[in-house]
């Protein structure tokens, strides 16, 4: 016969590992040729030029330069106006 009574169960006792998202090279900063600039989740960061996107959303460099953001004014199918940013590799002059 057990003295101790037995601990209920959870069912929140689970963690998933770090997903390492976000901004990984600033603007401002040189990229080289397959460099990671972003990775995300979704287009959070829309790709611009000497930038390429991967099937998992990532941005990376297609050639070397400094790296640049900026913003675009998308139109939705509903017309409402959304500002997106555009992350972009620029030869440096």
């Amino acid at each position: 016969m057990a003295h101790k009574k037995s601990a209920g169960t959870t069912k929140n006792g689970r963690d998933s590992n770090p997903k390492y998202l976000g901004i990984k090279l600033t603007p401002g900063s040189r990229a080289k040729i397959g460099s990671i600039l972003v990775r995300q989740r979704g287009t959070d960061i829309l790709p611009g030029e000497g930038v390429s996107m991967g099937k998992d959303h990532t941005i990376f460099a297609i050639r070397e330069g400094v790296v640049k953001l900026t913003y675009k004014r998308k139109t939705h199918f509903d017309n409402s106006v959304m500002k997106k940013k555009v992350m972009s590799v620029n030869v440096p002059a």
